[in-house]
């Protein structure tokens, strides 16, 4: 872990997946830079799916909103 975590080697896959399960991220999640807070993301994107079609444009409109 000393030798990862200074950048001396890499992780195996195996190493590597278990990384991903400790920090509950998926392999693609771990390499995006934008998303901060993949759980979260996660989380809130499992929730609107189940929305209405109303509902879902009124989330779509909150977002434009505090985008500005």
């Amino acid at each position: 872990m000393q030798g990862i975590s200074s950048g001396r080697a890499l992780p195996s896959m195996a190493e590597f997946l278990a990384i991903c399960d400790y920090l509950d991220v998926t392999p693609k999640e771990f390499f995006e830079d934008e998303n901060v807070n993949p759980s979260l993301y996660r989380d809130t994107l499992e929730k609107i799916i189940h929305l209405t079609e109303e509902d879902l444009e009124i989330i779509n409109i909150i977002a434009d909103r505090m985008l500005r």
